[in-house]
């Protein structure tokens, strides 16, 4: 221990700030991997809609979310630097093998237009 107040630790915005990542990545991840698998179950193809309409990969922008939530309360950096390493080392080549995938749709063109790879596309 540094001589800290073990509950003194965290400030509560931070606290605050790392809970309500988590609960947006929770949200993000369930119901987008819900979405894909109700869409694919009855649909086959291409989905662009609802969750996926702006980001191809949103259920991976939840997954990330959930644990920069947790690195976020653990109020260290080490917490970050594993993360990247799972970011950049498995996420981000699975999401451009299922670019590579999907580019085999015909409306894969305007999709990937309107989309982003990872960030959500508004413009």
């Amino acid at each position: 221990m540094t001589g800290k107040d073990p509950d003194k630790l965290i400030s509560a915005p931070h606290l605050a700030l790392g809970v309500a990542v988590y609960v947006w990545g929770i949200f993000l991840h369930y119901t987008s991997d819900c979405q894909k698998y109700y869409t694919l179950k009855y649909h086959k193809g291409l989905i662009h809609e609802g969750l996926f309409a702006r980001s191809r990969n949103m259920n991976y922008v939840g997954e990330v979310l959930i644990y920069a939530g947790y690195a976020i309360i653990s109020g260290f950096t080490l917490p970050w630097l594993i993360n990247s390493v799972y970011w950049f080392g498995l996420f981000l080549p699975s999401m451009l093998n299922k670019d590579k995938s999907l580019s085999r749709y015909p409306q894969w063109a305007e999709y990937k237009k309107s989309s982003g790879l990872f960030f959500p596309k508004f413009l």
